[in-house]
């Protein structure tokens, strides 16, 4: 295991930067999840950890051994890749114990270790297959194989799961789960998936435009996230953000006409207000803080979502009991809770 750490990392292309001056503290053992829209860096970064790209500033240092110029082999990670890349006309054991063969290993030890990861990762029947022959799944683990028996300071997951169906990416992250349970072996993980991130960081780390918005475990960003960046993007469905004004002593949302919702004023700079679906309840459009048309519902057995128009741009989000049947086109009020409300203001960062 390793404790790494990344200093005023920069990454130009020609004029165009990618990474912005990003500093960040991996703990030994730690499990950490890079998340960001397409083009953030974040896969960028992970291979600047990797040694696969160079650093155009900073430093890398991997148990306060700074690793910034050292070869990929050098480093002591192992990367896993979106594609399985696994070696067709070799089977299972051969591609798993391939790195300790060309590292000069003797035959009996790589038997003996390939046993023991086989072990780990549930692959002992499949050990005479050939690639061909193995489900995506099957094919992923044994990718995962081939990065434990090196017995690396540290796991390098680049969307190791994105080319799997729904159900085996639930499947394959629960493998994942359990062996970093397992082995304890800090990992960086990089995802665009919402539930990856969210069920397997002990940290996750939000970035946008090669900067870090906000680094925390799952549960302090999707309850305080600290800019509206962050609100919106930790979350499925993602949070409602409302734009908004203080007038009149009360919050005031600004709809197609503006809508008072009674929630006293801050005396602060508020620029939105923002609230998860889960903590907004429906009723009679005379009662609610606000009030709005039902455009689609969507019942997916264990939930239920209505997506209300109240004269914002974006459409309002609400879960609502799935055993509850509301008509689209009916007029409904929404009851906001009071204490699980987000504020940001002009700068879109937090109050």
């Amino acid at each position: 295991m390793a404790a790494i750490r990344l200093q005023a990392i920069e990454k130009w292309f020609d004029e165009l930067q990618v990474i912005k001056g990003l500093d960040l503290d991996i703990k030994e053992g730690e499990f950490i999840v890079l998340v960001g829209p397409s083009g953030c860096g974040k896969s960028t970064l992970l291979r600047i950890l990797a040694g696969l790209e160079d650093a155009t500033l900073g430093s890398i240092l991997i148990d306060d051994e700074d690793v910034t110029d050292r070869l990929p082999s050098e480093r002591g990670l192992s990367m896993v890749f979106q594609s399985y890349a696994l070696y067709p006309h070799m089977d299972v054991a051969a591609n798993i114990g391939f790195a300790l063969k060309t590292a000069g290993v003797g035959r009996s030890e790589i038997n003996k270790r390939v046993a023991q990861v086989a072990k780990i990762l549930r692959l002992e029947p499949l050990l005479d297959r050939l690639p061909k022959q193995l489900s995506g799944g099957q094919r992923q683990r044994v990718a995962i194989g081939r990065a434990i028996i090196r017995e690396p300071r540290g796991f390098l997951f680049d969307e190791p799961l994105s080319n799997l169906d729904a159900a085996l990416r639930v499947n394959m992250r629960l493998e994942i789960s359990r062996l970093h349970d397992q082995l304890g072996i800090t990992t960086v993980y990089v995802t665009h998936d919402q539930t990856e991130a969210m069920t397997l960081a002990d940290r996750i780390v939000v970035l946008n435009e090669g900067v870090i918005m906000q680094a925390g475990s799952p549960r302090e960003l999707y309850s305080n996230p600290q800019n509206k960046f962050v609100a919106e993007f930790i979350g499925s469905p993602k949070m409602n953000l409302m734009p908004c004004r203080e007038e009149d002593g009360q919050l005031s949302l600004l709809s197609a006409g503006i809508q008072n919702t009674g929630i006293p004023a801050t005396g602060k700079d508020v620029a939105w207000l923002g609230v998860r679906p889960e903590h907004i309840t429906l009723c009679d459009p005379k009662q609610g803080m606000l009030a709005g048309t039902i455009m689609v519902t969507e019942y997916l057995g264990s939930e239920q979502y209505v997506y209300v128009d109240c004269g914002f741009e974006d459409v309002i989000t609400v879960r609502i009991d799935p055993a509850e049947d509301f008509e689209v086109g009916s007029n409904v009020g929404l009851m906001l809770a009071r204490e699980t409300l987000h504020m940001f203001d002009e700068g879109e960062s937090r109050l």
